[in-house]
């Protein structure tokens, strides 16, 4: 297997244009008497399956969050379901909202319950991710996932992002990466940013139910390094009766020097958002006729967000390895306020209460990856040490109508970890090549709570074995094989509570402050059909508890041990030089494992879903793109009696790019105008004049209708 040439991309994509995929045959070996190239980029490109001509460096506008850990690709750790995704592709597909870009991803399912300005619901191998649990998300080597955050444990606001700024999306799925901890158990995604624009853009879109955004973006030689600028501004109204009224401003600043794996990076980026929501709403409201599908049942419901962040990235390679530094401080507040019960808790003022996050997070990465000759054996070992403090003041009040009526619970929180990790991997034959690693994590905090009993300090640990193993390839195709253990961390909160917050007197079980999960998956990929390359994965997934959202409380908590067994089958062809098609498809059986009358269906987990599709065009000209996602039906209830419906929903695109830099481009979303749901829930809610007990009902958050968005861009 040969391993491509430094291929770093620091090129804005144009959406519509396809990403120059090359694929290598895996016959080929690398020269062993020249020390391998350090970085591959390849668009969705595996480890085995590699280009069949070295793609030529390029000039390099500084380091990335990746580029510490890369090494000969034929020595990186993998898996059947790790991939990288070009920012080409990313933007060739329409998409309604930022979060949306990441179903790029195979497998994965991005939605939203609320207003445009609260992070995405998420879901991934059977799991109802809810705002990011379990899913470990980045963007230029800093965390999006929040613990012990107001909204839920593990929330990841991705609004901040800026799709054309993406160089590349890295995913690996399941605990077998020694590199990740907390959160990751799913999976991780991991989005670099470019370092450098080919041209500066400017876009402006318009768009159905008062869409608009405003797009400008460049990037220029300063000293010897290069600054990249951007600033985004959006406005939406939605379908909605009580309009979202978004109001997103979002800019990003960065310098960078030298190259991918030498060189340093310094980036500030600034984002702040404020919104009306549309919650969901009870299905009997709308067949009543109390309200109708896009009304609301509190129009005062919404939120505002802020997020200031300074990061840094720094990267060299010697005679003595690659070594990777980077660190962040990050300033982030959120104020939710939702009704999702109405009027079950207080029949005269309404149940709408609000959720407020303050921190600051800093966090500090460093690795060292080494290659060396062992009794013959070709090896790469990694070292890798990540520390991160999150300062937090976080709330729950009682409001009527945006207005504080009391508090419920405040606290300061302190809470920080540490995590060690190693790996080594080795290349035995030139079939076999095998990976173990070992992570130690640490983490530790204090929460001083306004109610003084569910004050604490809490500390944890845990030790996390996982190993890989690769044959092949054969007939341009390898097997995979991984296993190993990971972890996710609960709200520290519910580790030190011992009261119930609002009467203050009736005792508080509580919970651990670290979890344990283990899995195993095996897989092939293959190119043996040429232009076609396809992966199936089969694994396995097992979490000591459960983290699931409760919808009539807005937030997270922990629940019974679960197991997900599933199968994954993803394909990219490459038709003609200028049209790309694929195809994934995802299935999950998942259940809760103890023993409860109440049965074993995990709410919100997801059996299928696939995603499918064809982009078309090239550097000018015609171009588009027609994309189908298919979400199954889920159980709402643990016995199944209660289940959301599937949704299948198809969006497109259209344009032409003008020799002149100009593109016209119309997106259609929701294409067939599919009445569906982004979202559904099963609870108690209660509407007036309904028994004070309330009635359980699903809860739905309905799909957008068809709507078009027309943009014009230049580039000079």
């Amino acid at each position: 297997m040969a391993p491509p040439a430094d291929a770093q991309s620091v090129a804005a994509v144009t959406p519509g244009q396809l990403p120059a995929v090359t694929v290598n045959s895996p016959e080929v070996r690398p020269n062993r008497r020249t020390k391998p190239p350090r970085r591959e980029q390849n668009a969705r490109n595996p480890s085995a399956v590699q280009a069949s001509a070295p793609v030529p460096p390029q000039v390099s506008g500084g380091v990335t969050s990746a580029s510490a850990t890369a090494g000969p690709a034929y020595l990186q750790p993998t898996a059947a379901s790790a991939m990288t995704i070009s920012g080409a592709e990313v933007n060739a597909l329409p998409f309604s909202r930022a979060g949306e870009a990441l179903e790029a991803v195979p497998g994965l399912i991005v939605t939203q319950h609320s207003g445009e300005g609260k992070a995405n619901q998420y879901f991934l191998r059977g799991f109802n991710l809810d705002h990011g649990t379990d899913l470990a998300i980045s963007v230029d080597g800093m965390p999006v996932n929040m613990p012990t955050h107001g909204h839920g444990q593990g929330y990841a606001d991705i609004n901040f992002l800026i799709p054309e700024l993406v160089q590349s999306v890295n995913v690996r799925k399941g605990p077998y990466f020694a590199d990740q901890g907390d959160f990751a158990s799913a999976g991780a995604v991991a989005i670099d940013y470019v370092n450098r624009l080919p041209k500066n853009t400017a876009e402006l879109t318009f768009g159905s139910f008062g869409y608009r955004r405003a797009l400008a973006a460049a990037s220029k030689s300063v000293g010897v390094g290069t600054l990249l600028t951007a600033f985004e501004g959006v406005g939406y109204s939605g379908p909605w009766d009580a309009p979202d009224n978004v109001r997103k401003l979002n800019g990003v600043l960065r310098y960078s020097q030298g190259t991918a794996t030498d060189g340093y990076t310094l980036a500030a980026m600034a984002y702040s958002n404020g919104w009306n929501s549309t919650d969901q709403v009870a299905q009997r409201a709308i067949d009543q006729g109390v309200i109708g599908r896009f009304g609301t049942l509190d129009p005062t419901d919404g939120g505002v967000s802020s997020r200031f962040s300074l990061s840094s990235n720094w990267a060299q390679s010697s005679e003595y390895g690659q070594s990777k530094i980077s660190a962040y401080a990050i300033n982030s507040s959120l104020r939710l306020y939702n009704n999702f019960t109405y009027f079950l808790d207080d029949p005269v003022s309404g149940d709408q209460f609000s959720q407020m996050d303050r921190r600051t997070v800093y966090g500090l990465n460093a690795s060292h990856a080494l290659d060396m000759r062992v009794a013959g054996v070709e090896t790469q070992t990694r070292v890798g040490l990540q520390t991160r403090g999150d300062d937090i003041r976080v709330g729950l009040l009682k409001t009527f109508r945006r207005e504080t009526l009391s508090t419920v619970r405040e606290d300061s929180v302190s809470e920080g970890n540490v995590g060690l990790w190693a790996d080594t991997t080795a290349r035995w034959t030139d079939w076999l090549r095998t990976t173990v690693g070992v992570r130690e994590d640490y983490f530790a905090g204090r929460v001083i709570s306004d109610t003084p009993e569910n004050s604490g300090n809490a500390q944890a640990s845990m030790t996390s074995p996982r190993a890989g193993i690769v044959l092949g390839p054969w007939y341009r195709t390898e097997l995979y094989g991984n296993a190993g253990y990971g972890l996710h961390s609960n709200d520290i909160r519910g580790v030190t509570i011992t009261v119930d917050p609002i009467d203050k007197v009736a005792p508080q079980d509580r919970v651990p402050l670290l979890v344990r999960s283990k899995g195993a998956d095996l897989g092939i990929r293959t190119k043996a059909v040429e232009g076609l390359t396809s992966s199936f994965a089969v694994f396995v997934l097992d979490f000591d508890s459960e983290l699931l959202f409760v919808g009539d409380a807005g937030t997270t908590e922990p629940s019974r041990p679960s197991q997900r067994v599933g199968v994954e089958w993803t394909n990219q062809y490459q038709l003609l030089p200028w049209m790309r098609l694929d195809l994934d498809v995802a299935y999950t059986r998942a259940r809760f494992t103890d023993l409860d009358p109440a049965g074993n269906f995990i709410p919100g987990a997801p059996a299928w879903v696939a995603a499918g599709g064809m982009t078309f065009g090239g550097d000018s000209g015609w171009f588009g793109a027609l994309r189908a996602r298919y979400f199954g039906p889920r159980p709402l209830i643990e016995d199944d009696s209660a289940r959301s419906q599937a949704s299948l929903i198809f969006n497109a695109r259209a344009g032409y790019k003008f020799d002149n830099g100009l593109r016209l481009q119309l997106d259609v979303l929701n294409l067939f105008n599919a009445r569906t749901n982004q979202i559904e829930y099963y609870y108690l809610s209660r509407l007036p004049g309904e028994p004070i007990g309330g009635v359980a009902d699903r809860h739905v958050h309905p799909a957008e209708p068809l709507a078009v968005r027309l943009t014009l861009a230049g580039r000079f």
